[in-house]
């Protein structure tokens, strides 16, 4: 199998993580990609130009929801996404707050570097507003450890906050979620993804 991916991304380390946790980085080869530029391997691979995007012999997986799924049906290791019931659907739910606290922040990154009309700057405003209310959210009820796609998924949206956003921290504001961040960063798989500076 062959992973694009970038080391910056939040989604790939998501995946990053997920292969690390289940054991797979011997089965893993992996392709460095700028999705930006469009390369012609990424794009044979995914139409949408985006990392990560895992090319196994049965044909690509993209989105990290899907790449970390399929992940989770190899190996020995624990499941990070409970088969059914209640606790799947809150690691689920969980994996979307998450994601969806990435793509506000990531969103808002991309638009940084653009003329700030009003327009934009509203838009960045909402982004920002959506970020403190998934912060808030997942302060009032934080996960246990690293043990679900849900929990890994949060790590990667507060490390991308970390890396991306140092100037607005979130820590003190949230010193619950900040506890169980600083545990789950100094775990192997956490702390071997951290985006380069």
């Amino acid at each position: 199998m062959k992973l694009f991916y970038s080391a910056t991304s939040p989604y790939v380390r998501k995946v990053m993580i997920c292969m690390i946790l289940r054991g797979l980085e011997g089965r893993i080869e992996l392709m460095p990609t700028n999705p930006h530029t469009s390369p012609d391997a990424l794009l044979a691979a995914n139409p949408l130009s985006k990392v990560p995007c895992l090319a196994t012999e049965d044909g690509p997986l993209y989105d990290s929801p899907v790449i970390c799924e399929f992940l989770d049906s190899l190996g020995d290791a624990a499941p990070l996404f409970p088969a059914t019931g209640p606790a799947r659907f809150a690691a689920l739910t969980r994996q979307a707050l998450a994601d969806g606290m990435m793509d506000a922040a990531v969103g808002r990154r991309m638009a940084a570097s653009l003329p700030q009309d009003e327009g934009r700057q509203a838009a960045d405003q909402r982004a920002a507003a959506a970020v403190a209310r998934g912060l808030a959210a997942a302060e009032a009820a934080p996960p246990k450890g690293l043990t679900d796609i849900g929990a890994v998924s949060l790590a990667c949206a507060l490390g991308y906050l970390d890396f991306r956003f140092p100037h607005e921290p979130w820590r003190d504001a949230h010193p619950t979620l900040a506890a169980w961040y600083a545990e789950v960063a100094a775990a192997q798989a956490v702390a071997r993804t951290v985006p380069p500076t």
